[in-house]
């Protein structure tokens, strides 16, 4: 029996559209209710939730019905975190701030079994396997891991051509809040020298058979990113979803808090 069917890595491929949604609550049972909202994508975010492995457990668990493929960002990409995030059953991974085509290579290493990688071989004690269900896993688990990096600072901007032609990953991901911010932009990933960067590594990711990520806030600025090629574009987060509906609703009766708009994205 061979490891189970990627369905969001064999979009990306195809380069289907995917809309996505953050998670940042970090609980099980609003993870759960989003997973039947209807998103192709959901990310447990292990960078900026107050997530531990634990937690992401757990809300794979609540997932593990849901027709949303699951997507985890460990906070940092090494090679430790890596392997126990797809032991406990994580078989796409989001990994923030990777700068060179030389992270990404170690990134590669770092998902798959020797001698193609340095992944530890303990798949049949884990959740990934079923607890040895699937007896062939280790022999399979590379063609259906989805591996993408994000590519957030002007480094990784500059090294973008070497780190898509990495055999291997999957997708790129752009951050635009930190993008902007390390272009001297501190908040405004729409200013046109912060747009103009993005919309032209879209275009070089595509044009290297890589799909192309990317997270606002901003329902235009999506759909533009979507016509401009990009595959895998997530739309919210469901810290900013519930707080805007609770203040709308006590906005009503006078009530609101008053809170600014969320940032565009990150």
């Amino acid at each position: 029996m061979p490891a189970p069917k990627n369905h969001f890595k064999a979009a990306l491929k195809a380069h289907r559209p995917q809309i996505g949604l953050w998670l940042n609550m970090a609980e099980a049972l609003t993870a759960e209710i989003a997973g039947h909202a209807g998103f192709d994508w959901l990310v447990i975010d292990g960078e900026h939730g107050p997530n531990d492995l634990r937690s992401i457990l757990a809300q794979l668990q609540a997932l593990s019905a849901s027709p949303s493929e699951i997507v985890v960002r460990p906070p940092v990409g090494e090679t430790w975190i890596v392997k126990q995030l797809l032991d406990i059953g994580a078989r796409t991974l989001l990994v923030p701030m990777v700068d060179s085509a030389e992270q990404a290579k170690a990134l590669v290493r770092a998902v798959r079994y020797p001698p193609q990688g340095v992944r530890g071989l303990g798949a049949a004690v884990a959740r990934v396997s079923g607890f040895n269900a699937i007896p062939d896993y280790a022999e399979t688990a590379a063609g259906e891991i989805c591996l993408i990096v994000q590519a957030e600072t002007m480094a990784a901007i500059r090294d973008l051509e070497n780190i898509a032609a990495v055999d291997g990953i999957d997708g790129i991901f752009i951050g635009p809040a930190d993008l902007s911010a390390d272009m001297g932009y501190l908040g405004r990933m729409e200013a046109p020298e912060v747009q103009e960067v993005i919309e032209k590594a879209i275009a070089t990711i595509v044009k290297a058979g890589k799909a192309a990520g990317i997270l606002t806030f901003s329902e235009s600025l999506n759909r533009h990113y979507l016509d401009l090629g990009a595959s895998f574009v997530a739309v919210g987060a469901d810290v900013t979803e519930f707080s805007g509906a609770l203040r709308a609703l006590a906005g009503r009766y006078g009530r609101g808090s008053g809170a600014g708009k969320p940032r565009s994205g990150y």
